[in-house]
């Protein structure tokens, strides 16, 4: 199974992501923004977390208008599997990828610590390393992580159980208490809270394993 971290100028969550997922079994390629086409034979891409050329204009813009971004939405649209980590989640709903968009804080302020998430569905490669209601500690470092979006997308995540993962104490201002989604498909997943800095005992905790096992399994039973 073969993963690809997309890297941007101010990524600083990239080389934690491909970690994560090679300890889960895949092999991985880092990818350049400025490249134009995803490596041969990518099962899975992973947008990181940072602040993709500085945050400036807005988070994750500059990023969503890079060329390999192009790439990364061909290949959602033919079916393949991305994730999308903090600034990275913020790239997906740039690009389209994914609904809604990311606020700043309702604090105005940024926030660095781990939470608590709920487990809202089982159902995704994703997540079925987890049961829904689990809670899991996911650390979260982040100044416009409020997700934001119209009642009426909200509404069809909640009806098509799209929402992966919520805040159970809220800390950004996030509408219905999300932190996390899926796409129409289920293939793309975006959050905010960083598994990937959960992925190794050392490191404070292991709540985020799952994830990467779950769709690393997937993908190379598949």
């Amino acid at each position: 199974m073969k993963a690809a971290v997309v890297v941007f100028p101010g990524s600083n969550c990239d080389r934690d992501l491909a970690v994560a997922f090679r300890a889960a079994g895949a092999e991985v390629e880092m990818v350049w923004h400025k490249d134009t086409e995803l490596p041969g034979g990518i099962d899975i891409v992973g947008v990181p977390g940072g602040f993709s050329f500085g945050d400036y204009l807005r988070c994750g813009a500059i990023a969503a208008n890079s060329p390999i971004c192009k790439a990364v939405k061909a290949h959602a649209d033919k079916g393949g599997y991305v994730f999308g980590v903090c600034n990275g989640f913020q790239v997906l709903t740039e690009t389209g990828i994914l609904p809604g968009a990311l606020l700043r804080n309702a604090g105005l302020k940024y926030i660095c610590k781990t939470v608590g998430l709920r487990v809202e569905t089982s159902q995704s490669a994703f997540t079925e390393g987890y049961n829904a209601g689990d809670v899991v500690d996911i650390p979260i470092a982040h100044h416009d992580g409020n997700y934001f979006a119209d009642d009426a997308t909200l509404d069809a995540l909640e009806s098509e159980d799209r929402v992966a993962f919520r805040y159970t104490d809220n800390p950004n201002g996030s509408q219905r208490d999300i932190a996390g989604i899926l796409s129409e498909n289920r293939k793309v997943l975006g959050m905010m809270p960083h598994p990937e800095r959960a992925a190794d005992a050392g490191h404070g905790g292991t709540d985020g394993q799952a994830l990467f096992r779950a769709v690393v399994g997937q993908l190379t039973s598949a």
